[in-house]
């Protein structure tokens, strides 16, 4: 793909973790622009507010001059469309993952046929990690300081201390 094309990198990033900051560091040396779009997420309760989940994507984020950060609602696809992007990046952790991401890829292929679905696997470091767990374990007062950036580790402990 030619260096100025612009990915997507969707999702509800709640919180953004360690994986998804290496699969979306490692999208920045593939694309020319890397777009995190940061799902509004009606769908789902959120431990932070949209604004928050912003916040913090652009917080880590800020040193890479071609990731910029977004928020969209709605189809993913008209998201990517009215931004020109050509790609869109997924990231797949497991045999499950790469299940239920395949049927998305192919239902926004079939939604947006310019747009093409490009997996990354993450670093073996990062394997293990999910928002969820993440979420549960701060959540029952474990630590998750190796699992997210310090800004993100900061947020979860101000939010879940009483």
């Amino acid at each position: 793909m030619p260096q100025a094309t612009i990915a997507v990198f969707p999702g509800t990033f709640d919180p953004i973790t360690l994986g998804h900051q290496d699969l979306i560091r490692r999208s920045s040396r593939l694309f020319g622009t890397v777009i995190v779009a940061v799902a509004v997420a009606h769908h789902k309760k959120t431990l932070f507010s949209l604004d928050e989940r912003l916040a913090m994507a652009r917080e880590v984020f800020q040193p890479l001059d071609n990731v910029q950060v977004e928020s969209f609602s709605g189809l993913v696809r008209d998201f990517a469309v009215a931004h020109g992007a050509r790609a869109m990046v997924r990231g797949v952790r497991s045999v499950t993952d790469f299940d239920y991401e395949a049927q998305l890829a192919g239902m926004n292929k079939s939604l947006a046929p310019d747009v093409e679905t490009v997996f990354l696997t993450p670093d073996s470091r990062f394997q293990f990690i999910s928002s969820t767990l993440v979420r549960e374990i701060a959540t029952l007062k474990g630590d998750v300081a190796a699992f997210v950036a310090p800004v993100v580790h900061a947020r979860l402990m101000d939010r879940l201390t009483p």
